[in-house]
């Protein structure tokens, strides 16, 4: 995709699970990768740059110096009149002592544009431009703009992903030495996401990130071998940690949880562990009582461990999320509506067990939802969402992707929401160009994801012009979405951000 405004390529959009990978550097740390806040900050950094006001119309006229935007993560770089060396670090970490960066002096133009191009007041507002990767770029092109970015300000809602093999360095002797984190430490990173670590990486870890005792708010560990032991000495020594995820982590048990789990943490995510099962949630249940959201993603888990929670978690616990719980039923939804009723966020996703007699009890019951996800729930039919209509009258997001039994009828409920902000029918194959004329009235949607559904048709979907507060429109795999569709949505819909 161009920009229409100078012709140059525009940067991939972050995909929607934030992940923003990095080129491999020769300091081990290169594949890292970053992890980016909400969906709408990453629209936003997808979104072409104007010319920053704060530049000078010398620097801005001038026709051998490029104007910095966010299509070209090295113009910052050419207008200092420097260029990243190929394979440059993009983590910006430690860049050697010896490594030639250029000084004030040496940059080209005059003493005014010099000392314009190093003004750290105008690099403070400038860099707020650009996203994390071109930050990383940036970083590099000398000492004074590594100075202004690597202020925490600039990272703040970034997590570095590092994995096994970018902890150590090989010496000319052979033997493994652990990576400097140092640069980490001064931007002040309070969480890191470790892929394929064992108990030694971590503690190797915990030795040499000066914040680790302290400063580390928040850590997951994905497709590693950390074992109960590993886990215990993670959290005794991090004892700043409140949020933990565990990801793909097979090697520790039920008995793990119990030894190791502290009352500090707040959020707990733990998803393909195969050696979770009931216990686990038991363990949970009387260690973290100030437990504010769970995420849970574990296939042995039955109807018995939603009645473990305590009232303690009943008052402070507002986000639930089970997913792929094949095994819990609507008898795991009594007793879940029962133990937390002060939820504001579920998700039943792949629930599969899960009936409208379920989401009856949920509407019934928990009153304050804002987000429920019921996607790939096949049981689920058009008697679930009257009953969202009914009851759930704060609800701002729905999702229903792959519950493939709701009809147009189905939609005729909740067009009656006033308050639904973002509907997701990804895949619901029964919607047709009718059901579409029931959500014409609802003023207050902003995200309408489309994706998939056979049957709509381009006259149909045209109809969805009439929702001019409309935000995100997603129509990727829809048959009726066509090139003249989308050219017809640019001119009626400018403000809307149409997924193809």
């Amino acid at each position: 995709m161009s920009n229409p405004r100078n012709g140059d390529t525009k940067p991939p959009c972050l995909p929607r699970n934030g992940l923003v990978k990095i080129p491999t550097q020769p300091n081990g740390l290169g594949s890292a990768s970053i992890t980016k806040g909400t969906p709408a900050v990453k629209n936003r950094l997808c979104q072409p740059s104007s010319v920053p006001a704060i530049l000078s119309p010398a620097l801005a006229h001038r026709s051998d110096l490029p104007i910095p935007s966010l299509a070209s993560p090295l113009s910052l770089a050419a207008l200092a009149g420097v260029s990243s060396p190929p394979g440059a670090s993009l983590v910006g970490l430690n860049t050697s002592e010896g490594s030639e960066q250029p000084s004030p002096e040496r940059l080209p133009g005059s003493p005014s544009e010099r000392q314009l191009a190093v003004d750290e007041k105008i690099l403070n507002r400038l860099f707020w431009y650009f996203s994390a990767c071109e930050k990383c770029v940036l970083a590099q092109v000398c000492k004074a703009w590594r100075r202004v970015l690597y202020q925490p300000k600039f990272w703040v809602g970034l997590t570095p992903v590092l994995h096994t093999k970018e902890l150590y360095n090989i010496l000319p002797s052979g033997e493994k030495e652990f990576v400097s984190l140092q640069g980490f430490a001064v931007r002040g990173f309070d969480g890191f996401c470790l892929v394929g670590v064992s108990d030694l990486d971590i503690c190797e870890f915990i030795d040499n990130y000066p914040l680790s005792k302290k400063g580390v708010k928040s850590m997951s560990l994905k497709r590693s071998t950390i074992t109960d032991a590993g886990l215990e000495v993670m959290l005794e020594q991090m004892q700043g940690v409140v949020r933990l995820e565990l990801s793909g982590c097979n090697d520790f048990t039920e008995a793990g949880l119990w030894s190791s789990l502290n009352a500090r943490i707040t959020a707990l995510s733990v998803s393909d562990c195969i050696n979770v099962a009931d216990d686990a949630i038991a363990a949970i249940s009387q260690l973290l009582p100030n437990l504010t959201e769970l995420n849970l993603q574990a296939y042995h888990v039955t109807d018995t461990a939603l009645a473990y929670f305590t009232a303690k978690q009943g008052y402070t616990t507002h986000t639930l999320r089970l997913n792929s719980c094949w095994e819990i039923t609507n008898h795991g939804v009594v007793n879940m509506v029962h133990s937390l009723p002060n939820l504001s966020v579920l998700s039943l996703s792949g629930c599969s067990k899960v009936t409208d007699d379920g989401v009856e009890l949920v509407a019934e019951n928990l009153r304050k939802l804002r987000s429920l996800d019921l996607s790939w729930c096949p049981r689920i039919t058009d008697m679930a969402l009257e009953y969202i209509a009914c009851d759930l009258h704060k609800l701002e997001e729905l999702v229903l992707d792959r519950c493939v039994r709701i009809t147009d009828t189905g939609l005729s409920y909740l067009s009656t929401m006033s308050s639904l902000r973002s509907l997701y029918l990804r895949w619901c194959c029964q919607v047709q160009d009718f059901g579409l004329k029931h959500l014409l009235s609802m003023g207050s949607l902003r995200l309408l994801s489309l994706a998939g559904c056979p049957l709509l048709t381009t006259t149909g979907l045209s109809g969805l012009v009439q929702l001019q507060e409309l935000e995100e429109l997603e129509l990727t795999n829809c048959p009726g979405a066509t090139p003249e569709l989308f050219k017809y949505f640019s001119q009626h819909l400018p403000c809307c951000m149409v997924i193809e």
